[in-house]
C-alpha cells in the first residue's frame, strides 16, 4: 500500500504497521487480564501484536498499545455498553476519524457513533476480535484496491 501512496496522494505516507509485541506490552496484557475480565481473544492478541497503526487507510485505523488499554482503564473506568451491570467493555483503539472501538467482556467489538465516551452510543461492528480483525483486514485491502476502505 505504500509503496505507490505518494503517487497517487501527492504526500508521503504516514506510519502504517503491525508493531510485534514486545515484553512491555506481553507485561501490560497480563496485567490487563488481572485486573478486568478481558476477552482472552485480546489478551492473546496483545501477547503478540504490540499496537496497529494504519494512519493512511482512510481516515486511519489504530488498535492502541495493552500499556495504552491499561493506562485509560485506571484513568477513565470501563465504558458501559449496555443496559446490564456487567455489560462493560476497554477502549482498545479508534478510527482517525475520531470513532472509538471499545470490546466488550464477551469479546464484541463495538463502535461508538460519535468522538465522545460520555454516555456513548454503540454500534456492534462484530462478534468478537477475530471478526473484527478480519474487518480491518478486508479494509485494507478494499483501500488498497480502489481507495476506499468502507466504512468500519
Amino acid at each position: 500500500m505504500t509503496g505507490e501512496f505518494e503517487y497517487g496522494h501527492g504526500f508521503p505516507p504516514g506510519t502504517n504497521q503491525v508493531r510485534p509485541a514486545d515484553h512491555d506490552d506481553q507485561a501490560a496484557a497480563r496485567t490487563l487480564a488481572q485486573v478486568t475480565p478481558t476477552p482472552a481473544d485480546l489478551v492473546t492478541f496483545y501477547e503478540s501484536i504490540g499496537d496497529v497503526t494504519w494512519a493512511d487507510v482512510g481516515n486511519g485505523y489504530f488498535l492502541d498499545p495493552a500499556g495504552d488499554v491499561l493506562l485509560r482503564l485506571q484513568e477513565y473506568g470501563v465504558v458501559d455498553v449496555g443496559t446490564d451491570r456487567k455489560a462493560h467493555g476497554l477502549v482498545i483503539g479508534s478510527n482517525g476519524g475520531g470513532l472509538i472501538y471499545v470490546a466488550g467482556r464477551d469479546g464484541t467489538v463495538y463502535r461508538t457513533r460519535t468522538a465522545s465516551l460520555d454516555e456513548p452510543e454503540l454500534d456492534k461492528v462484530a462478534d468478537d476480535l477475530r471478526q473484527f480483525l478480519e474487518l480491518l483486514e478486508h479494509s485494507l485491502t478494499r483501500f488498497k484496491t480502489d481507495g476506499d476502505p468502507g466504512y468500519l
